[in-house]
């Protein structure tokens, strides 16, 4: 399945770890992953740093991906929550850790999420 990077020289320059848009083209399955948290399997307890919580997601992340069958490069989208502005640069530094050359659509947004001690919460769209 041929996934094809939309990146036209008349838009600025892509983000780090970034495409503008990204193509899916062929025969291929969809995975849509919810907005993921760092909780722990326990479903209550939860580091209080950004990159710990981070760490966990990416985990989670990768968990769903095995159970269908896929990888990190898998994805295609990424749709970020930001409790705050301050946590971009360790956000991309966690997507460059478990993306590494692979460049999804990506949207962050800051926002105030449901719970006040989540640092931040990720979806995702794989394809294969």
């Amino acid at each position: 399945m041929p996934i094809i990077k939309h990146n036209p020289k008349q838009l600025f320059p892509p983000y780090r770890n970034y495409s503008h848009a990204v193509e899916v083209n062929g025969d291929s399955r969809i995975l849509f992953i919810s907005g993921l948290n760092g909780y722990l399997s326990d479903g209550k307890t939860m580091p209080e740093s950004f990159e710990e919580q981070g760490e966990i997601i990416w985990g989670h992340i990768g968990t769903i991906l095995k159970s269908a069958g896929m990888g990190y490069d898998n994805i295609v989208s990424l749709r970020t929550y930001l409790a705050s502005p301050e946590y971009d640069e360790a956000n991309v530094q966690l997507r460059i850790k478990y993306l590494g050359d692979n460049e999804p659509s990506s949207t962050v947004i800051c926002c105030q999420l449901l719970e006040s001690k989540w640092k931040l919460e990720i979806e995702a769209v794989a394809a294969i």
